[in-house]
């Protein structure tokens, strides 16, 4: 695949079906959307389709949190689904290196090290979600259930609003 990110070669080697996405990214800085809901907006689905790439820290180890970009990460719901007494957010410039991904780019697929992965239970409620291809600018459309599987994630009330 010409120009594929890791996260596409990743998704192509697991067998998993997938459509790539891509749009104009500069809309996050113009608008002030943010990376995620930018996305969302470009691409005309609803913001609580297109999920966001974050990464946490527990006491344990680092850990993906997968969330609609329509909702705001709860630490204390994931701190809960992980069975930890508390996470904290990593900072931007650490969940670059920790996942080979800029910020706006950052995939749950292919990164640098397989890390722990927590999918917001809501992704169950949409036959397919979009998230982040590994470039900004560009989403991979995929089933929640394939990515739970190949990422080996655990699923869970992990939102704000959800917790």
């Amino acid at each position: 695949m010409k120009g594929a990110t890791p996260a596409m070669v990743m998704l192509e080697r697991s067998g998993i079906e997938f459509a790539v996405h891509a749009f104009d990214h500069d809309v996050a800085d113009t608008e002030g959307l943010g990376y995620g809901r930018a996305a969302a907006h470009a691409l005309g689905v609803e913001e609580s389709r297109v999920f966001k790439t974050l990464l946490a820290q527990s006491e344990k180890s680092a850990v993906v949190a997968i969330v609609p970009v329509s909702s705001q990460l709860s630490l204390k719901a994931l701190a809960l689904v992980l069975g930890v007494k508390r996470c904290e957010m990593v900072p931007a410039h650490d969940a670059q290196r920790i996942t080979g991904y800029v910020v706006g780019g950052i995939s749950p697929f292919g990164q640098k090290k397989k890390l722990l992965t927590v999918v917001d239970e809501s992704a169950r409620d949409f036959p397919t979600i979009f998230v982040s291809g590994g470039r900004r600018g560009i989403d991979i459309e995929v089933a929640p259930s394939d990515l739970l599987r190949v990422l080996d994630a655990t699923s869970g009330a992990i939102t704000a609003n959800g917790a």
